[in-house]
């Protein structure tokens, strides 16, 4: 199966990201386009999953769309790189646990190229990294909508985006745990890890 690799270069708003992963959603079950990754960053948005809860925006004065993807509250913007896909499950077993896992060992195996090291959280989804003094935050974010067995959106790892931003909602509806990113863990090169992370997750999903 062909996928299609597309990387943007300028940061692309939130409702016309969506709107074309649809599209080609559509042009996939019809038998008319390849699988898609895209690689980009959003223009600064909230956006809430199918199980967030209106007492997790803390600030109700920030831009927020409401989707249809799965989980909760998240921040997408500059700094952030955000991985969508559109993968057609009906030719890939039908297995959304499969999906998610190979999305969890994508980033975690692309984290340890960094030395870097990342755990999954069965409770807590998405990737999470544990700090020296035990203290446990988020670095990915992972979200997916599945229609007619066709499964996009995706996941979003945090690299140099602005931290202070999380504060104005319940990040992924957790109150116990933070939000971190790549640059406060360890300062090096983050340029080649779009890449890496296309890599291990075409590995991911063929095994």
């Amino acid at each position: 199966m062909t996928i299609k690799i597309k990387k943007s270069v300028k940061p692309i708003k939130y409702k016309t990201a969506i709107i074309k992963l649809e599209k080609k959603l559509e042009q996939i079950k019809e038998n008319k386009s390849n699988e898609l990754i895209w690689i980009l960053e959003h223009e600064e948005v909230y956006t809430g999953g199918t199980s967030f809860k209106s007492h997790e925006i803390l600030d109700k004065s920030i831009n927020f769309i409401k989707t249809n993807r799965g989980g909760k509250i998240t921040y997408h913007g500059p700094g952030q790189l955000v991985f969508y896909f559109v993968l057609d499950l009906n030719k890939r077993g039908k297995n959304i646990k499969k999906l998610i896992t190979a999305i969890e060992k994508t980033i975690i195996k692309t984290l340890e190229d960094y030395n870097i090291k990342s755990f999954a959280d069965r409770k807590n989804i998405g990737i999470w990294f544990r700090h020296k003094s035990g203290k446990v935050d988020k670095i990915a974010a992972i979200g997916i909508k599945v229609k007619k067995w066709i499964a996009y959106h995706g996941f979003a790892l945090n690299i140099s985006n602005n931290l202070n931003v999380y504060k104005k909602i319940i990040p992924c509806g957790i109150s116990d745990k933070g939000v971190t990113n790549l640059n406060k863990i360890k300062k090096q090169n983050y340029k080649n890890i779009k890449n890496i992370l296309i890599k291990n997750f075409l590995s991911n999903i063929k095994s």
